[in-house]
C-alpha cells in the first residue's frame, strides 16, 4: 500500500514539475522521498528534487543521492557532469534534431614534423621514443606524455554530438582504389595505399570530422624485424607459399588500426533453476530432485572489452587483438603518426558499444550456470548494464599477402610484440628458400 501511495506522490510531484508548480511539485516529491521504500522510485524522486533547486549545493546533493539509489541513473550522471563543468549544456543534442554535418572545408589542426637542421620530413623511428630524418637521418628525441590513455565517460559522449558524430576536423585520404580511408599528413600532396598499393597523387583536401585517438600503442620494431618475425612463423607453421615465374613479390607495411575499447558495469538480471536433493522425514538424502525457480541478479564488471573500430580487416585483426597489452596504451601524440598511415574508423563508437554489450552478455551467460553451482539458466536480461566509459586506441601492426591456393592470404603482425595471424592454413613445407629470399630482398 505504501509502495502504491509514494507512486502516485511521485507521479504527482513530477507532473506539478512539468507544469511549472515549484513548491507544489517540491511537497509532493518530498513525501514521495520519505514514504517509499523502492530504490528506482526514489531515484526518480531525488532527480526531479535536484531540477527543482536553484542552490549548486542543494542540488549536488539531490543529484548524489539519485546515484546512491540508481548508479545507472543517465540523466543524472548527465546533471552531475554539466554541475561539474565536464559538460556544457548547449553541447548536449536534441536526439529529435540531430546537428546537420559541417558545410564546407574547414582549416584541419594538424601538426608537421620537420627536421631542425635540413627541413626534411621526419618519421616516427619504431623504438617508441625518437622521430628520425629521411634526409640528413637526425635523431631527435620523442617527448611523449607519461602514465597510459585517460579513458571518456560514456554517457558524457552520448548526450553531446561527440557519441554520435567525428568531432575532430583532420584531412582524410580516401583511395579510390579500394574505397579506404587513412589519416592523412599535412601538406603531403601523394600517398600509396597501405592496403591495395595504388599511389595517388592528392589534388584536392578532404576534411572529416573524427573522433580523436585516446591512446596509441607504438610500434617497436621497424620493416626488417618483422620479416624476420615473419619468417620465423612461416617455417613454424611449415607453409608453403605459392612462388611462380613472375609472381609479385611480398610487400611489408606498417599502419595503425583503430580499436574501440569499453569498461562495462551495472548487473544482469536472470531465472534460472536450481536442483536439490530431497531429504526423507527421518533426514537421509534421497535420489530424487526437485526444482527449485530463482530470480535475482548478477554483478557485471568488464574492463576494456576489444571492439575493432574498422570493417575491412576485422576478421584476421580480431585474433590479433587478444595478443596486444591494452595496459600499455600511451596517451595519443601526433607524432606516433609521423610517415605512418593511420587508418580511420568507420565503425561509430555509439555502434560499437552495443557490439560490446552484446558481448559483455553472452559471456555472462556462459559464466553464470558455472559460478552458480547446480544452476540452469532460463533467461537473462541486461537491462541493468551499462557501458560506463570507452577509449579509441591506435594499434601497431605490420601487414602483407601470401600467396597459396591460387590466392593472396592477409598476414598481420603485431606490431608490440611480434605475433602473428592470418587466414592461410597450415601446410606441409618445402620450397620455402626461393620465397623467403625475395621477401628479405622486397
Amino acid at each position: 500500500m505504501f509502495s502504491d501511495y509514494s507512486r502516485e506522490l511521485l507521479k504527482s510531484g513530477i507532473i506539478e514539475a512539468k507544469a511549472g508548480n515549484k513548491d507544489a511539485a517540491l511537497r509532493y516529491l518530498d513525501r514521495a522521498v520519505y514514504m517509499s521504500n523502492d530504490h528506482n522510485a526514489l531515484a526518480e524522486a531525488w532527480f526531479w528534487i535536484s531540477q527543482l533547486k536553484d542552490d549548486k549545493t542543494e542540488k549536488r546533493k539531490a543529484l548524489e543521492n539519485c546515484l546512491a539509489n540508481d548508479l545507472q541513473h543517465a540523466r543524472a550522471r548527465r546533471a552531475l557532469a554539466i554541475l561539474d563543468g565536464k559538460l556544457k549544456a548547449d553541447e548536449i543534442v536534441d536526439p529529435d534534431h540531430l546537428p546537420l554535418p559541417p558545410q564546407g572545408l574547414q582549416a584541419a589542426d594538424a601538426q608537421r614534423f620537420m627536421c631542425p637542421k635540413c627541413g626534411g620530413r621526419m618519421s616516427f623511428s619504431p623504438d617508441g621514443q625518437s622521430l628520425t630524418c629521411e634526409y640528413c637521418s637526425r635523431n631527435q628525441k620523442f617527448a611523449a606524455q607519461p602514465g597510459t590513455a585517460d579513458e571518456k565517460d560514456f554517457i558524457i559522449a552520448m548526450a553531446t554530438a561527440r557519441g554520435h558524430g567525428k568531432p575532430l576536423n583532420q584531412q582524410v585520404f580516401h583511395c579510390e582504389g579500394c574505397g579506404c580511408e587513412f589519416i592523412l599528413p599535412p601538406n603531403q600532396i601523394s600517398t600509396t595505399c597501405v592496403y591495395c598499393g595504388s599511389p595517388h597523387v592528392v589534388n584536392w583536401e578532404s576534411e572529416e570530422q573524427l573522433l580523436a585517438p585516446d591512446g596509441v600503442i607504438p610500434h617497436q620494431f621497424d620493416q626488417q624485424r618483422a620479416t624476420q618475425h615473419l619468417i620465423e612463423w612461416v617455417k613454424g607453421n611449415k607453409i608453403t607459399p605459392a612462388v611462380g615465374a613472375g609472381s609479385p613479390r611480398p610487400k611489408m607495411r606498417g599502419v595503425y588500426l583503430p580499436l574501440w575499447t569499453f569498461d562495462i558495469g551495472g548487473e544482469i538480471q536472470y531465472t534460472g533453476e536450481v536442483y536439490e536433493n530431497e531429504d526423507d522425514i527421518f533426514g537421509q538424502r534421497t535420489r530424487e530432485t526437485r526444482a527449485r525457480r530463482v530470480s535475482d541478479s548478477y554483478p557485471v564488471q568488464v574492463n576494456d572489452l576489444p571492439i575493432p573500430a574498422a570493417r575491412k580487416l576485422s576478421g584476421v585483426f580480431q585474433q590479433l587483438i587478444p595478443t596486444f597489452e591494452l595496459k600499455a596504451v600511451k596517451p595519443y601524440e601526433a607524432g606516433y603518426l609521423a610517415n605512418w598511415p593511420a587508418e580511420v574508423y568507420d565503425i561509430p563508437m555509439a555502434e560499437a558499444s552495443l557490439d560490446a554489450r552484446v558481448q559483455a552478455l553472452a559471456r555472462y551467460k556462459r559464466e553464470l550456470p558455472l559460478i552458480l553451482s547446480s544452476f540452469k539458466l532460463l533467461s537473462t536480461s541486461s537491462a541493468g548494464m551499462m557501458v560506463e566509459s570507452f577509449r579509441l586506441t591506435l594499434l601497431p601492426v605490420w601487414m602483407t599477402e601470401l600467396p597459396f591456393g591460387g590466392r593472396e592470404h592477409l598476414v598481420l603482425i603485431n606490431g608490440m610484440n611480434g605475433t602473428v595471424e592470418s587466414d592461410l592454413p597450415e601446410k606441409e613445407s618445402g620450397g620455402l628458400m626461393e620465397w623467403l629470399g625475395d621477401l628479405i630482398e622486397g
